[in-house]
């Protein structure tokens, strides 16, 4: 078992000191609480403001800040999940360091899991892009959730969107995932997917979700908050009102091995019939 501690917050666009600030306290506090890891929203460090990012974010601040934040996972020797813009380009092919970024300053929407050494353990580029200004802002990437031993559980993430398409959750099920870590950046008046959608996919995947959201207002956005972490069962582990929280939950492996042997949904899947209905349809 492990606890598991989310932050639902507010961030200030373009303020990256007030937001790691407040990633600092959250740290600080999830950890002396016991917590092995702090899953935060999505792009938090920088605020969530797509089309204000793609204009006005230098990518030349973007490794300090990497390492700032990995000096906190660091100093309070806590996991840490955090989502930042990155170059598609240098995303793409960071393992040539001679390539110029594309002349379009093309970004992702990145996740990456840190551990409590500050070590990068695990990245993810947001596959599903929502609403005309991430369209406009950002480019959807296309690589499947990859997973990854983290403190005795099989972990991987999604961001937002992606958590609110089934193949999505299965693709990091099938992988072997039993806890999926999603920073999100969901606006009011979507109250069923926290609610609903998010205890849905831990059920039909079986496996432990936790989702992390914004609260309050940020440029043109008001957020939803309730943020949730829903278990393999579909039950609600944690959730969150509109305010500022810290949640904690306590995930683990035992609850993910008991729901796939009571009813084996993966076992049973038949994604050659799927396939071929998909091409009939």
């Amino acid at each position: 078992m492990m606890l598991l501690s989310v932050l639902q917050a507010n961030a200030s666009v373009m303020d990256v000191e007030a937001n790691l600030r407040t990633i600092d306290d959250a740290a600080q506090r999830a950890a002396q609480a016991g917590a092995g890891l702090l899953l935060t929203p999505e792009l938090f460090p920088v605020g969530y403001a797509p089309l204000r990012l793609h204009a006005e974010l230098d990518p030349a601040i973007l490794p300090d800040l990497r390492e700032r934040l990995a000096t906190i996972a660091r100093m309070h020797r806590i996991g840490l999940v955090y989502s930042l813009p990155a170059l598609a380009q240098i995303q793409e092919q960071h393992d040539d360091a001679a390539q110029p970024p594309h002349a379009d300053g093309a970004w992702h929407i990145t996740a990456t899991l840190l551990d409590a050494e500050g070590n990068e353990v695990l990245n993810y580029a947001k596959v599903h892009l929502f609403g005309p200004e991430e369209h406009k802002a950002f480019v959807a990437a296309q690589e499947p959730p990859a997973v990854v031993d983290f403190n005795g559980i099989r972990t991987s993430m999604l961001i937002c969107y992606d958590v609110e398409f089934p193949e999505a959750v299965r693709a990091a099920a099938t992988r072997g995932a039993e806890l999926l870590l999603v920073p999100t950046a969901l606006s009011a008046g979507f109250d069923n997917v926290p609610q609903v959608l998010i205890r849905a996919r831990a059920l039909e995947s079986q496996l432990n979700v936790a989702y992390a959201n914004h609260s309050g207002h940020e440029d043109v956005y008001n957020f939803l908050g309730g943020s949730v972490v829903a278990g393999p069962d579909g039950s609600l582990l944690a959730a969150a009102g509109e305010s500022p929280t810290l949640l904690f939950a306590e995930v683990g492996t035992e609850a993910v091995k008991a729901a796939r042997e009571e009813v084996p949904y993966l076992r049973e899947r038949r994604p050659e019939l799927y396939e071929e209905w998909e091409q009939r349809a």
